[in-house]
């Protein structure tokens, strides 16, 4: 279930005997426990049965349109762009040495990108030994696949949704990553596929031994300014105390020093620690990816 405040889909089962046998209400989450709560602009409060429920889905905030999609998917990948990037019929591709999903993947851009494309991405990828993944965005292709790595992608504005997270004096900001923020981040990620970036500034967050982070600031197409907050990682044994949160707050001020106006994580949908915690921050859902294998897309899974 999305966290409390979100704007869902819900689709539930009516009494029996009831023609139609199911409903759905389009609103903002209100509870959750002991009955879920939904919150209609014609309704008002809805309640409804935790086991009636057949379906939930999370929902932008805002209607967004897909020129929207692709113009944070731009600023996001030249955020993580791999050490290599290549441009193939509308497609970037990006090679990190198949360290990272985001840093090995090629991603539709622009809007002359097609399947057309795929032998000649697949051929890009064999030659340098990766596996040819896909990142896709909804709805800029209508591709079916179901992939791996469901992805949630969360924004907020800086100058409105993020401005109660305080910076934190105590969080270190450094150009490179050092041995502690490696050691921090407990990944094998090479140092020069972290602190790769196109046209824009990365920066590297550390709050002692506690916490890592990496945020980077690109510029879309359409002219805004992201800052894209990614690698925030806490060790095990200290979670659950606020060290992200601090961290973050650093990292959003950082972004807003260097003109920012927006910013965007990028979620797996079962971290729903993450998903917590970026939403109390004020991040909302913006909109799915997910990763194809590009060898995978045979005629009856398109």
């Amino acid at each position: 279930m999305p966290p409390v405040g979100s704007r869902v889909s819900l689709r539930y089962r009516l009494p029996a005997s009831s023609t139609p046998p199911l409903t759905d209400v389009i609103g903002d989450l209100q509870a959750v426990e002991p009955v879920i709560v939904v919150r209609t602009k014609s309704d008002g409060l809805v309640e409804v049965n935790p086991a009636d429920v057949v379906a939930v889905r999370e929902l932008s905030v805002v209607p967004v349109r897909a020129s929207e999609i692709r113009a944070l998917e731009h600023a996001a990948t030249l955020a993580w762009p791999g050490t290599e990037q290549q441009w193939q019929g509308g497609w970037l591709l990006r090679a990190g040495g198949g360290y990272t999903s985001r840093a090995n993947s090629a991603v539709p851009l622009d809007f002359s990108a097609t399947l057309d494309a795929l032998p000649g991405i697949v051929d890009w990828y064999g030659q340098r030994g990766l596996p040819p993944w896909l990142a896709l965005p909804e709805r800029l292709l209508a591709i079916r696949a179901e992939g791996i790595k469901h992805t949630r992608v969360m924004v907020g504005d800086l100058t409105g949704d993020l401005t109660g997270v305080e910076a934190d004096p105590e969080v270190a900001l450094l150009a490179r990553p050092d041995a502690a923020w490696l050691a921090g981040y407990e990944r094998d990620v090479p140092a020069e596929v972290l602190t790769a970036v196109v046209n824009g500034e990365v920066v590297f967050a550390s709050l002692g031994t506690a916490a890592v982070g990496r945020a980077a600031v690109t510029t879309a197409p359409d002219g805004t300014r992201w800052l894209g907050i990614s690698a925030v990682h806490v060790g095990a044994r200290i979670r659950r105390r606020g060290h992200a949160r601090r961290l973050c707050g650093a990292l959003l001020g950082w972004g807003t020093e260097r003109g920012a106006t927006r910013a965007y994580v990028q979620v797996l949908s079962d971290n729903e620690g993450a998903i917590l915690l970026y939403h109390s921050l004020g991040f909302r859902l913006h909109h799915h990816h997910r990763y194809v294998d590009a060898r995978s897309l045979t005629a009856r899974s398109l």
